[in-house]
């Protein structure tokens, strides 16, 4: 029976698009969707680009991910964590290429539609991504 369940909650994140997120459920899964969609896409082009070159360390000479929304900014924490945790990479190194490798546009100025996210939500669903993001602020808050 777990199995079956377990079978169900992987299944729902790509068999509905834009849940409605006016309730816990909803926000869980659109949260869950977003990072499935970025986690999935920084994988892939991390291990290619890994088979072709055999390191990560020119990564930002070969990628530009230019994110134009709110939806896919979860790839900077997940570059971050991927290259810290999965391939030993220093923060101040991860962060040289994952800034170099990122640009965002922003194309509205209208605060309804900007997506956001609540502490407890992505503490509960992403508790390493939120502690990228928690020193990311940090680091940030410092050198200004």
């Amino acid at each position: 029976l777990k199995a079956v369940e377990q079978q169900a909650n992987a299944e729902v994140i790509s068999k509905i698009l834009y849940p409605a997120d006016n309730h816990y459920e909803g926000k869980s899964l659109r949260l869950k969707q977003q990072y499935f969609m970025v986690s999935a896409t920084c994988q892939s082009v991390v291990r290619k680009h890994k088979a072709e070159f055999g390191t990560l360390r020119n990564f930002h000479e070969k990628h530009v991910i230019q994110i134009n929304d709110t939806h896919p900014t979860l790839v900077i924490p997940e570059l971050m964590r991927i290259f810290m945790d999965e391939e030993g990479y220093s923060w101040d190194d991860a962060w040289y290429i994952v800034t170099h490798t990122v640009a965002y546009t922003n194309h509205t100025v209208l605060a309804e539609a900007l997506e956001h996210w609540s502490q407890p939500l992505i503490e509960t669903l992403l508790p390493r991504i939120i502690q990228i993001i928690f020193e990311i602020n940090d680091r940030y808050l410092k050198e200004i």
